[in-house]
């Protein structure tokens, strides 16, 4: 291996250039693929790519290698002293907020260490030995990719990975055989290495496409039963506060600035429901500033034999009327505990334990938590990307029985959902009371105060103007007249309370933009969202929203994000998540629709059979005349071809008869 590889010393053979430029984007692929998992720090995400383009441009000017292999020796050497500094102090700094610091910290600095020797072996390649240790720390950096990261960038850098690895080790095997051989002409070489470069990029093309359908086709053919590795695991988990026991008002405004995709809720088509919410936690207590709920008290949720955890609040009532709908949540990483479901639901199924693909093993051995107030959580809090099904009824709006029903609470209820501030402004009871003076019953009262809260007297706004004091809820209601979600829904839960109306605040999301191409609804940080839950006696807690409702653009760019959102929805679903289950549904698809394909071609056949049929009958009946004429002609023409068929037959006898019968006989004959 003494001749250069890289080295502009090197005699520039045809191959020269395609390889240099095959192998610089290999190495340079691999380095975006880690970048692009969004788990590198900004300081090595930013100078690795920008180093490895210097290094690019100097390489395809032909420029020397900038050390020596024993600089790089000891350059390596000297960043070994390093290793442990980043490992406990810098990198377990950047991932503090993981759920084990310690594992992603060591990774993060494996991954560092892997970059650092990238750079050093690039600055200091001179031989084809210093190609394939490039390649190969290339394709290491490519596996801590599939480690920190299963997005579908991913996908397309590992494509694009893929061509560049076939195209260098192709320029490399081409150069190795021409080393040694008799080089061309100067003036010959030039369009011979247009030529050759251009072959060489078909090739590479034709074969790593190939690669990637044959790699498809085996993947499918035999499924993965696990997936995640440290992928699933967040190093900086989105939404740190707003879905906790201990919810300060204007957090969940903060969140809304925010446009990160949180949720995925795959229904089928949309739900016809109006007052549709993601509910993730209910708060009872509040203090003039903060919603808490200090008696947690949260039960156990096992589940059935059949794996689904059945989680209906008991306090939702005996009436289970309503239509029932099932979904598919896919819940990013999010530092919260909370399991989000629709209002009302019933059962959940789904692996809690550790996110990966969901088996019969890992649903039985997940369980949930509920509270006092009908919030689920998941005991396991892995901050990773969970994937769910669940199960909700859609309460119908009774307006004569909620009208009708009593205003005397059990006493948990009384005792809970009737606090109000020791400091509250005695101005909020007289609002109620002047607001709600027509109102007959409770039912009445929450109408009037959510038509109230979301009528033209107040304005929905994020950029809150001015210093809310000690009493933001009274600031709001009385001075400002302007804020986000959480101050229209505690006015409304206060309020009710001044009144004897038993109502709790509740976090959650909105339902989210509706994507008709995968089903789903697409749910946004900035669609986090407050309401209120009123008591009623017979019926449960009932939804209420003052809110006024935010005005939406969906315009181009939208739904582009939903053709991107439908990809990232089929990714999740059949290559993360892709596992036995997933093959027999494959399966009994293609079967299903090999089926469909016959019976569709024998019917179009059968179809076109009977237009031909029916279009020679027409014919016949519009030119009746030549109903006569063709079997005469049919005739005819039998006949003058079975006298030139016996012409024939009598010139072939006398034939033979000439060349083969007696003389005597043959001129008897003729």
């Amino acid at each position: 291996m003494a001749a250069s590889a890289v080295s502009p010393q090197a005699p520039t053979l045809p191959a020269e250039r395609f390889f240099r430029g095959s192998l610089f984007f290999l190495v340079f692929s691999a380095v975006g693929a880690l970048v692009s998992t969004g788990k590198l720090d900004a300081f090595t995400s930013v100078i690795a790519p920008l180093a490895m383009l210097y290094k690019g441009v100097r390489w395809w000017r032909g420029r020397p290698p900038e050390f020596s292999h024993h600089a790089a020796t000891w350059l390596v050497i000297a960043y070994l002293g390093i290793f442990p500094l980043d490992a406990f102090f810098f990198s377990r700094a950047f991932v503090a907020s993981s759920t084990n610091p310690a594992l992603l910290a060591a990774l993060l600095a494996a991954v560092h260490f892997l970059i650092y020797v990238m750079l050093v072996r690039l600055y200091s390649a001179s031989t084809d030995r210093d190609a394939l240790f490039l390649a190969l720390l290339a394709f290491a950096a490519v596996l801590a990719s599939s480690i920190l990261t299963v997005d579908t960038s991913f996908l397309l850098l590992f494509f694009i990975f893929l061509l560049f690895a076939v195209a260098t080790f192709l320029a490399l095997e081409l150069r190795r055989g021409a080393q040694g051989a008799i080089l061309p002409a100067a003036d010959a070489q030039a369009p011979r290495e247009r030529r050759l470069s251009r072959a060489l990029g078909y090739a590479a093309l034709s074969v790593a496409a190939g690669a990637m359908v044959l790699g498809t086709l085996l993947f499918f053919v035999f499924p993965r039963f696990s997936a995640g590795y440290l992928s699933r695991a967040s190093m900086q988990p989105s939404l740190m506060t707003g879905f906790t026991n201990d919810v300060e008002l204007g957090q969940i405004g903060e969140i809304k600035k925010n446009s990160e995709v949180v949720l995925r809720v795959k229904t089928g088509s949309p739900v016809a429901y109006p007052l549709l919410r993601w509910r993730g936690i209910a708060l009872t207590n509040f203090d003039g500033r903060r919603w808490t709920n200090p008696d947690h008290s949260p039960v156990t949720l096992t589940p059935n034999s059949d794996g689904w955890i059945y989680v209906a609040d008991p306090q939702q009532g005996r009436n289970l009327a309503g239509s029932r709908f099932q979904y598919t949540v896919l819940l990013q990483p999010m530092a919260s505990d909370a399991v989000f479901t629709a209002s009302n639901a019933l059962s959940v199924q789904g692996n809690f334990s550790g996110g990966g693909s969901v088996s019969d093993w890992t649903i039985r051995h997940s369980y949930l938590l509920r509270d006092n107030t009908g919030s689920i959580f998941n005991p396991f809090h892995n901050y990773a990307a969970v994937r769910y099904s669940a199960m909700s009824r859609v309460p119908p709006m009774n307006g004569a029985k909620l009208r009708a029903a009593s205003s005397e609470y059990p006493e948990d209820i009384r005792g809970t959902y009737l606090q109000v501030p020791a400091s509250l402004d005695p101005r909020i009871p007289q609002l109620a009371k002047q607001i709600a003076s027509r109102a007959r019953n409770p039912y009445d009262a929450a109408l009037a105060i959510q038509g109230f809260l979301s009528g033209s007297r107040f304005t929905y706004t994020l950029n809150l103007s001015g210093k809310p004091g000690e009493d933001p809820l009274a600031h709001f209601l009385f001075v400002s007249r302007a804020g986000h979600c959480e101050y229209f829904a505690s006015a409304m839960a206060v309020l009710l309370r001044t009144l004897g109306i038993a109502s709790r605040e509740v976090n959650g999301f909105l339902p989210g933009e509706y994507n008709d191409l995968a089903g789903d609804y697409i749910v946004r940080a900035s669609d986090a969202h407050s309401w209120v839950e009123v008591y009623f006696p017979g019926t449960g807690w009932v939804t209420f929203d003052p809110t006024p409702a935010a005005a939406q653009n969906f315009g181009l760019l939208s739904r582009l994000g939903q053709y991107v959102d439908w990809f990232e929805l089929s990714w999740s679903e059949w290559v993360i998540n892709y596992d036995f289950a997933h093959q027999v549904q494959m399966a009994q698809g293609m079967q299903r629709n090999s089926r469909n394909w016959r019976e569709s071609a024998r019917g179009w056949f059968a179809g076109l059979q009977g237009r031909n049929r029916r279009w020679l009958r027409n014919w016949q009946m519009r030119h009746a005349e030549l109903g006569v004429a063709l079997p005469v002609l049919l005739i005819l023409l039998l006949v003058a071809l079975r006298y030139d068929l016996l012409r024939k037959i009598l010139r072939r006898i006398r034939m033979y008869w000439q060349l083969h019968a007696p003389e005597s006989a043959r001129a008897t004959f003729c």
